[in-house]
């Protein structure tokens, strides 16, 4: 059992916790994941790790709650224990002293940015952060996120925070008057991932990107998590999550975000209808209603 030692509501939609696995935190490194479990008769989660304190014996993770899985999670508070906390799980990300690194972040996705901007800048990097969100109270971790970076840049869709814009702008602007970029982080949706790689494309510039493929035991023995990458089939949990984001195939990854959508539309249609015995606050009634009007195929997979 693993003790939440925190528990944060971020934004609406988004939770924090800091969770008890020493362990995990003592071998955790930027890039790396996890596969949590609420009980015995949960789905298995994987989960960027979006901070970890060997001192402390802690890793920190944040969510969205777009399912029932997460819903569920989400209903846990500090002194509650987790069943199951596996990891860390994949590759880490190779840090080294490249140069000037821009790294973009989209969403949810400016947790497992974190990590990652903070080795490289400890590592002499000159940082550039560009994090974007639909608006502004999707955005977290703003103050965090300037500890770990040289300059910092925000985007919003409605312009409510920072530049409206989408992120693919400012880093074309960055790539065109900055040749000496040495390499690009993008993480987060993957149309926003593909449209980084598209835009470093014509600049030559290494771009890693980091695959949420859908995961079941996260050490590569079921395979529910393949990809295409580079014309060869990778898994995502043991050769990843991290890849080369000019050589993945962002038909496939799209298409298989499809996959379980009328699944996950009917378990949280039932997660809610078992709720309305219980006390919910008309915020996330309207938060949850807003998820399952939301999950049809074809708008799975699409962010900004």
């Amino acid at each position: 059992m693993y003790k939440i030692l925190e528990k944060q509501a971020l934004t609406d939609n988004t939770d924090l916790m800091e969770i008890e696995a020493p362990l995990i935190a003592h071998k955790a490194r930027a890039g790396q994941f996890i596969i949590v479990r609420k009980d015995e008769f949960s789905e298995r989660i994987p989960l960027t790790i979006a901070d970890y304190d060997a001192e402390r014996g802690s890793i920190t993770i944040i969510f969205q709650k777009v399912g029932m899985s997460t819903h569920q999670l989400a209903e846990m508070q500090a002194g509650d224990q987790l069943r199951n906390v596996v990891g860390p799980l994949g590759k880490f990300t190779p840090i080294d002293n490249f140069g000037k690194v821009v790294l973009v972040a989209g969403g949810v996705g400016i947790a497992p940015v974190f990590p990652i901007a903070r080795s490289l800048h400890e590592a002499g990097n000159h940082v550039t952060l560009i994090l974007g969100a639909r608006s502004q109270n999707l955005l977290f971790w703003e103050d965090k996120m300037r500890t770990a970076c040289d300059e910092l840049i925000i985007c919003t869709d409605d312009g409510s925070k920072g530049r409206k814009a989408v992120v693919t702008e400012p880093l074309h602007e960055i790539l065109e008057n900055n040749p000496g970029i040495a390499r690009v982080w993008a993480i987060g949706p993957a149309i926003m991932m593909k449209f980084c790689c598209e835009t470093t494309r014509p600049f030559n510039t290494p771009t890693v990107v980091s695959l949420d493929s859908v995961m079941v035991d996260g050490t590569g023995m079921c395979g529910a998590c393949r990809v295409e990458v580079g014309g060869e089939i990778r898994f995502v949990c043991v050769d990843g999550p991290e890849f080369d984001g000019h050589q993945v195939n962002w038909d496939v990854v799209l298409a298989r975000k499809k996959v379980f959508v009328s699944e996950e539309k009917r378990a949280l249609n039932a997660w809610v209808e078992n709720h309305e015995d219980r006390h919910i606050c008309n915020l996330d009634k309207a938060l949850l209603q807003q998820e399952i009007s939301q999950k049809t195929p074809e708008k799975s997979g699409v962010a900004s």
